[in-house]
């Protein structure tokens, strides 16, 4: 499998992870990944920031292809394969259909940095 094909992949399995989060098939241990895995992809804030050379993409290209293949263990194959059929109809033009799952990593996201300038400020 190329590189295209990976992230073609990719576009389909994020959102089965997704799915996967809130089916109740899908075993606990690989609904915890899933939450870790989904909360990192829609975050705004990286684990390496991008514009460090070299390093700032290394998250994107590997830290979460490596988070999605364990949820992906984690989870019974045949039940997986459900969610990826589910999954492919989710993505509209090379965007999410349902970008506004975002919004609540986003709010965690700003509610953090509140506390620390606040926790600086003070």
């Amino acid at each position: 499998m190329n590189l295209k094909e990976r992230a073609r992949q990719l576009k389909i399995d994020i959102p089965a992870v997704f799915l996967s989060l809130k089916s109740k098939e899908t075993p606990l241990p690989a609904k915890i990944f899933a939450g870790i895995t989904i909360g990192y992809a829609l975050s705004p804030i990286d684990l390496i920031p991008d514009f460090v050379p070299v390093l700032g993409y290394l998250d994107d290209v590997i830290i979460l292809p490596a988070l999605i293949a364990l949820t992906i263990r984690l989870i019974p194959q045949d039940i997986f394969e459900q969610f990826r059929k589910e999954a492919e109809g989710m993505w509209q033009n090379g965007k999410p259909k349902k970008w506004y799952y975002a919004i609540p990593i986003a709010l965690i996201w700003l509610f953090v940095i509140c506390l620390i300038v606040k926790a600086v400020v003070i």
